[in-house]
């Protein structure tokens, strides 16, 4: 990736960033843009390591006050000792964002049928996406609000025929993959989630906190491994528990275009042979195969809710809105 590329991978960050509420991490992001020194110290870094959000996560790791003003981000970048440049290269971008399950749970829904839920999640870092039966929800509509479970409530906005649950789901198992599986248990591991959250988003935090403590209550079963590699033999293994749904948010996105090719070969395979059905929550170009047939995307930035690889929403990407098609 050259630095134009780069820098017009920050500015687009910038404006999720603005859409997600962080207008630290938007100034940040659109300073590093217009910053050709900054620019040049991050294409110094290995291709999946240049990601805004592990960039910005490694300066705060290490002190960079947030919020704060971008210089004290260039300043820090720019007279790194080493610290900085080790934590990007030594951690990743398992942000686990618990509030996605706000968009996640109607989708899960709509999948239950007669069967409780064996729920497969694909990159699941800490697994704390896995527990959508924990948590209460509010979901207002232009029709009023649907309310199940106790407090503390995931809130969403929807529009559109989304099928919203009128009782908790019944989850049977659940598990998943990942490179590098986080240790929910680990105090490191779970600071580290908690310095991923924006600096603004208060309430994302909060969420992660409680998602830690529903975790480890139970901690999931997570494998570690390629998800090419380990995704059929845990569908296999979850099948004698119920309904099968394998899904992934925000992850697909890591992958070379090869291998999002292969996933969703693999996936649609999956799927047409029975075994499981399929969730996904991405950007737009990660699976374009998913929006065939689907209406033009809106203007603001978005993620693609899919079910068995055809878009069924657009969603906010840390759950806050949900506009079924």
């Amino acid at each position: 990736m050259g630095h134009a590329a780069l820098a017009r991978r920050y500015a687009e960050f910038a404006g999720w960033a603005t859409s997600g509420g962080s207008p630290c991490f938007a100034a940040w992001a659109a300073g590093v843009a217009e910053d050709a020194d900054v620019l040049a110290w991050i294409a110094t870094l290995p291709g999946p390591k240049r990601q805004p959000n592990l960039v910005f996560a490694a300066a705060r790791w290490h002190g960079v006050p947030a919020p704060g003003p971008y210089t004290g981000l260039r300043e820090a970048l720019l007279h790194d000792d080493g610290a900085i440049r080790a934590t990007i290269l030594h951690r990743a971008t398992q942000t686990n964002e618990a509030g996605r399950l706000a968009a996640l749970v109607p989708a899960f829904a709509s999948l239950a049928a007669e069967r409780p839920l064996a729920l497969l999640e694909v990159g699941a870092s800490a697994g704390l996406c896995l527990y959508p039966d924990r948590w209460g929800y509010a979901w207002t509509t232009p029709g009023g609000r649907t309310v199940v479970g106790p407090e503390p409530r995931l809130k969403c906005r929807v529009t559109g025929p989304a099928p919203l649950p009128t009782a908790p789901l019944d989850v049977a198992w659940r598990g998943g993959i990942d490179l590098h599986p986080l240790d929910v248990t680990d105090d490191d591991a779970t600071a580290w989630l908690e310095t991923l959250v924006w600096p603004e988003n208060a309430d994302r935090r909060a969420v992660l906190r409680h998602a830690v403590e529903v975790a480890r209550t139970d901690p999931p079963h997570l494998v570690a491994g390629d998800l090419l590699d380990e995704l059929p033999a845990l569908v296999a293994e979850a099948a004698p528990h119920g309904e099968v749904v394998v899904f992934h948010t925000a992850v697909i996105m890591y992958l070379s275009a090869a291998d999002r090719e292969r996933f969703d070969a693999m996936m649609r395979g999956l799927v047409a042979d029975g075994v499981c059905r399929w969730v996904s929550n991405e950007d737009p170009r990660v699976l374009p195969s998913v929006l065939d047939g689907a209406p033009p995307l809106p203007d603001e930035p978005t993620m693609v809710l899919g079910i068995d690889g055809r878009a069924v929403a657009w969603a906010h990407h840390h759950g806050r809105s949900l506009a079924w098609l």
